[in-house]
């Protein structure tokens, strides 16, 4: 996959880690949409879709919400998505289940660094409010108008840099392992598969004490399950 298709996919991190924290959240940057959408922009839907439902499940108990920071898992979709249909490019006989699984396994660990970049963001928006603050005691309008356009652009410079480590980082372990790494995921696949949902799904249930919650995601599991099995 050239450069340009890494570019589209920075484009794509970009807006749905701005729609994660800060503007419009309309759930794009959720790894069971953003992944299908990266996948076609970059001409592999069934990839993206592949990735969204493998990490989907693992961090719905930790949102980023309020002061929780938890590990990005939008730039781990877009990321393990651009990084296995690169594989793809160069692997073509290899399995599409078994390149996406390595591609996810790599992501994931990186998205950890999500949680220092938007760390960041944060601290430096904490300073625009104190500038905002002043701004508005001396009636500047345009100043704290600019102190909001920076705080976008905060987060959007964190979601580029995770979305930069982990198809920079994920793309030297993948060329350097990928011939040892691609023949155990393709043996283990089938049960990868399933091991994926099952911990997310742990991680769920330690969270839900409602009843009926309980089975609402249940309900949901089951068919994202179905849906996975017949992929």
């Amino acid at each position: 996959m050239g450069a340009g298709h890494y570019l589209l996919g920075a484009s794509v991190a970009v807006i749905s880690g701005l729609d994660r924290t800060a503007f419009p959240q309309i759930m794009i940057s959720r790894p069971i949409v953003v992944g299908p959408l990266t996948g076609w922009l970059l001409g592999n839907p069934s990839a993206g879709l592949q990735v969204g439902l493998l990490v989907e499940l693992l961090w719905l108990g930790r949102l980023p919400v309020g002061a929780a920071i938890p590990p990005d898992d939008t730039q781990v979709t877009v990321g393990a998505t651009a990084l296995a249909i690169g594989m793809g490019g160069e692997m073509s006989g290899a399995s599409p289940l078994a390149l996406s699984l390595l591609a996810t396994l790599v992501a994931m660990p990186l998205g950890k660094v999500g949680q220092l970049f938007d760390r960041g963001a944060r601290n430096w928006n904490e300073k625009l409010l104190q500038r905002s603050e002043e701004a508005l005691a001396e009636n500047d309008w345009q100043a704290i108008e600019r102190s909001h356009l920076a705080g976008l652009g905060h987060f959007a410079l964190a979601s580029l840099a995770t979305f930069g480590v982990i198809v920079g980082a994920g793309s030297l372990v993948l060329h350097s392992l990928a011939p040892i790494l691609l023949p155990l995921t393709a043996k283990s696949a089938n049960w990868l598969r399933v091991v994926f949902p099952l911990v997310g799904v742990a991680a769920i249930l330690a969270t839900i004490n409602v009843r009926r919650a309980l089975t609402l995601f249940s309900a949901s599991f089951v068919s994202a399950f179905l849906l996975l099995w017949l992929l």
